[in-house]
């Protein structure tokens, strides 16, 4: 088998239940040594975003959006947010290899990775490479 190398952004969408540890798990990935850009979207329901608090400081594009869960009501401001990170790319304002996209913990990430087969340019310029699901091991029999 031969591996297709394409040009398109990949994407990383990062879910899990709420407190299954998302945001550590980004945290982690921010800090590592990986020579990678990340534009990163942090998905928060409600008006406060105490997730994009807890992001470390890292030399990284972090957007936030806090008006719905990005599974249903906010679509449209992903493709808004993408196509904005398009844009801003191709004008040589942002520079970034990767997106990783934290959904709140209520999300369903079919939804989202739907997102990137339904907008034109975003299946031209992005490919969903992986969707992480992060689970509260100590925890999940209350889950399942």
């Amino acid at each position: 088998m031969t591996l297709i190398e394409t040009n398109k952004i990949p994407v990383t969408i990062l879910t899990g239940y709420l407190g299954a540890g998302k945001t550590t798990l980004l945290n982690r990935i921010l800090t590592e040594k990986h020579n990678q850009k990340i534009a990163v979207i942090v998905n928060e329901y409600g008006e406060v975003g105490i997730d994009n608090q807890l992001v470390v400081d890292a030399d990284e594009e972090i957007l936030e959006m806090n008006n719905g869960c990005i599974c249903c009501t906010v679509r449209g401001d992903l493709i808004r947010i993408l196509r904005t990170l398009v844009f801003s790319s191709e004008q040589g304002q942002t520079k970034f290899n990767r997106v990783l996209i934290e959904t709140t913990g209520l999300a369903d990430p079919a939804p989202v990775a739907q997102t990137f087969f339904m907008d034109e340019l975003l299946s031209e310029k992005f490919e969903v490479d992986s969707i992480v699901t992060v689970v509260d091991s100590k925890h999940v029999t209350r889950h399942l």
